[in-house]
Order: structure tokens, then C-alpha cells, then sequence
């Protein structure tokens, strides 16, 4: 049996969510699989510094987050800020020499460079990237990488722009569960046509600005059925269930906390509200769901912001108030949510996970 090593980290939930994802379906194709995260296993006090400053910069001080990712973006200076991650190398060196994987794959950027390092000393191993982001930061360009995993044409084109082969590049999609990529035949059928369904969501962290998102929607006159989905935000979610203890005219409101059944809500609704993470983005695409972006942190979120805003796939609202117009603007136009719909089935359509397992196999017979 085939081994493969998959290396993620904590900072945000979708780097592992990609990698249970691929960890679904490798071993579905009769490969044993090993989850490691690169940073806690290694080094727990870099670990702890890094998740807690990436949620408090990103939460609390989303500009300061931003001008840190501008300036790591600029390959002089991430080569500096890289250097910090060869305190890891040692153990990861020592766990890739026990486990001889016969594949390791990064769902992380942060790995990239100590795993380059490694490349360098001579491993053998063939390493893909998953670049969970559609615009490519510096992060994840090494030299010694074999094969990159991404979302979109775009993101392809921007890693050519930082120095990659066409060849070693393919576009087959941010990994993420199977579930996302089947239908619900029911749906049509038992779907509230009546309302409008509308599905919120902050993020695994909680983004609290959908409070005011929520504020603003429950003021629009049509009939809107809203799930709430607040992620692991447990505050959030009592806060907004004790200002929303009362009855909406002509709203159907469910507040939730963090959830596993994401598919089956975005099977029910007909846009998504959200902040645009890789994960989140690439799961409604999947769904055909057209998407609604009133805030994105400064730095991976703006660019994905930036590349859906103009491809088609999603719309941006620069403020939050002006929500309501574009949501009456769909409900009063469905022609246009159809268009976006079909952009996205177009994209959803270049997605296989399965052919990263394809590519893998591919490179294990030619070793």
C-alpha cells in the first residue's frame, strides 16, 4: 500500500479541511494516509504565536494582517521571513526518514519552504502543493515542488507569473468534500419557493460583522428565509439568538453555531453571504451558488475577492448597507443569478479530486 504524508497547520479551518478532504480520497484509492501538522508537532511555541497572531491580526487588525501579507509577497523578503520555519526542519526531516511516505503534499504555504529545504538535501519523495487561495502568494513558490494543485485557470496563470512551469501546474480545484459535488434531486421539489433563501456565514472563526449583515437583511421587505451559520463564534451565536428572540414580518430566521451539514444548506439556498475564503468559495462553486461579499480580510481574501468579483462568480458589496439593493436586484432579476449560476457549474465542471489521486499515481510509476 501507497503512502502519502499530507502537511497542514492551524491558521484557519480550510487548510484542514483540504487535507481531510484528500485523506478521503486517497484512502478510498487504497493509500494510507498520515494528517501532520507541520508547525505543532515541531514546534509548539512557533505553532501557538503563529494561530493566535494570524486570528488576532486577522480579526482584530485586518490592516495590519494586510500590509504583512503585501510585504511577505515581495520574494526578497519572504525568503527573510521564511528563514523562521528551518526550526522545523529537523523533526519534519526525522518524521518523512521514519515514515519513508512514498508522496507528501502541502495544504499549507507555510511548509513549502522547509519542504524545498529538504528537496535540496537530496530527498527523492514527490511533493505536490495545494494552493487554497485562487491568486498565489510568494509562500508557496519552491523550486523543488513537483506539482501544484489549484483552483482556477487564474490562479494557475498567477503562478507562471512568479517563475513556475505550465507543466507542473493543475487546475483541478481547492479539495474539498465529495458531498459538495452531489445533488439533491428532492430539492426542487420541497425548496421554500415562497422565500428567498439566504445563507450567512461568518467563517470557522466567527467573523462578527455579520451581525450587522443580519441587522441590515431583517429591514428588507421581501420574503427572506435566513440560516445563520456562526461558526465556532459560540458568543456570536448567543448574542445574535438574544437580539433576534422576537418574530421578523415576513422573514424564516435559524441562528446556528459551528456545522457539519454546509452542503445540504447550500443545496437549500440561493446565494451564499460570506467572506471569501478558499474553501468556503470553492464549495459554492461547487454548488452552483452564487456568492455575495460584504467584507474580506486585507491580503489572500481581498485577491480572491478581486478574481470572483471580476470572472462573474460573485458579487461585492463595498457596503454593508447597501446589501438590501442587491438583494432585491436578485429577487427581481433572476435572469442574472441564472447567468451566475451557469459561470459556476462552467468553472465546477473543471473540478476532480479524484484526478489529484490520478496525478499521484502517475508520478509513483514513473518513480
Amino acid at each position: 500500500m501507497k503512502k502519502v504524508l499530507i502537511l497542514t497547520t492551524s491558521t484557519g479551518l480550510g487548510h484542514n479541511q483540504a487535507a481531510k478532504s484528500l485523506i478521503d480520497v486517497f484512502e478510498k484509492n487504497d493509500y494510507k494516509c498520515i494528517k501532520y501538522d507541520f508547525l505543532d508537532n515541531c514546534s509548539k511555541l512557533l505553532n501557538d504565536f503563529l494561530v493566535a497572531g494570524y486570528e488576532v491580526s486577522a480579526m482584530k487588525f485586518p490592516k495590519v494582517y494586510g500590509l504583512f501579507y503585501k510585504l511577505t509577497n515581495i520574494p526578497f523578503i519572504n525568503a527573510l521571513s521564511m528563514t523562521i520555519f528551518l526550526l522545523v526542519k529537523k523533526r519534519l526531516k526525522n518524521l518523512i526518514n521514519k515514515e519513508q511516505p512514498d508522496l507528501i503534499i502541502s495544504t499549507h504555504p507555510l511548509s513549502v519552504s522547509v519542504m524545498n529545504s529538504i528537496k535540496k538535501d537530496g530527498l527523492k519523495t514527490p511533493y505536490f502543493v495545494v494552493t487554497t487561495d485562487f491568486k498565489a502568494h510568494y509562500t508557496y513558490i519552491g523550486k523543488k515542488v513537483d506539482a501544484y494543485i489549484t483552483g482556477s485557470e487564474y490562479t494557475k496563470q498567477s503562478l507562471i507569473a512568479k517563475g513556475i512551469k505550465e507543466d507542473i501546474i493543475f487546475p483541478y480545484g481547492i479539495p474539498i468534500k465529495e458531498s459538495f459535488f452531489e445533488r439533491d434531486e428532492n430539492i426542487p421539489h420541497i425548496k421554500t419557493q415562497d422565500y428567498f433563501n439566504i445563507l450567512l456565514m461568518s467563517g470557522s472563526m466567527g467573523l462578527e460583522d455579520i451581525s450587522y449583515v443580519l441587522e441590515e437583511l431583517l429591514k428588507n421587505k421581501n420574503k427572506l428565509r435566513i440560516t445563520v451559520v456562526c461558526g465556532n463564534n459560540k458568543s456570536l451565536k448567543n448574542n445574535l439568538m438574544e437580539r433576534c428572540n422576537h418574530e421578523f414580518p415576513n422573514k424564516k430566521l435559524h441562528i446556528l453555531g459551528f456545522s457539519n451539514d454546509i452542503a445540504s444548506f447550500m443545496e437549500y439556498s440561493d446565494v451564499i453571504i460570506s467572506k471569501p475564503g478558499g474553501l468556503t468559495v470553492t464549495e459554492s462553486i461547487a454548488k452552483n451558488l452564487p456568492l455575495i461579499i460584504p467584507f474580506a480580510i486585507p491580503g489572500q481574501e481581498k485577491e480572491n475577492t478581486e478574481f470572483l468579483s471580476k470572472e462573474g462568480y460573485a458579487i461585492c458589496v463595498d457596503d454593508i448597507k447597501e446589501i438590501n439593493n442587491t438583494i432585491d436586484s436578485l429577487i427581481e432579476n433572476p435572469e442574472k443569478l441564472n447567468s451566475m449560476r451557469d459561470k459556476l457549474k462552467s468553472l465546477a465542471s473543471t473540478y476532480s479530486i479524484l484526478s489529484i489521486v490520478e496525478l499521484a499515481d502517475k508520478f509513483l510509476k514513473k518513480d
